[in-house]
C-alpha cells in the first residue's frame, strides 16, 4: 500500500462523513427541532416586547387613575 491508496481511502471516508452529516441535518424528522432552535434568539426579544407592553399598560392605567383623582379633588 502506498500513500496514494491511503489518500483515496481518506477521501472516501471524508465524503461518507460529509454525506452522513448532510443526511442528519436535513432529515425530515429533525426539521421541527431545528426550526424551534432557529427561533431561540427571538424568544427573548418577544418576551421583552410583551413585558414592555404590560408595563406601559399599567403606567397608562396609573396615569388615568391619577388624572381622575386630580379631577375629583378640584
Amino acid at each position: 500500500m502506498d500513500i496514494n491508496v491511503l489518500r483515496q481511502i481518506g477521501v472516501v471516508l471524508g465524503a461518507l462523513a460529509f454525506l452522513a452529516i448532510c443526511w442528519w441535518a436535513f432529515s425530515p424528522k429533525r426539521k421541527k427541532r431545528f426550526e424551534e432552535d432557529a427561533n431561540l434568539p427571538f424568544a427573548d426579544e418577544q418576551e421583552s416586547i410583551e413585558e414592555d407592553a404590560r408595563k406601559s399598560e399599567s403606567r397608562s392605567d396609573d396615569e388615568d387613575g391619577a388624572k381622575q383623582e386630580q379631577g375629583q379633588e378640584k
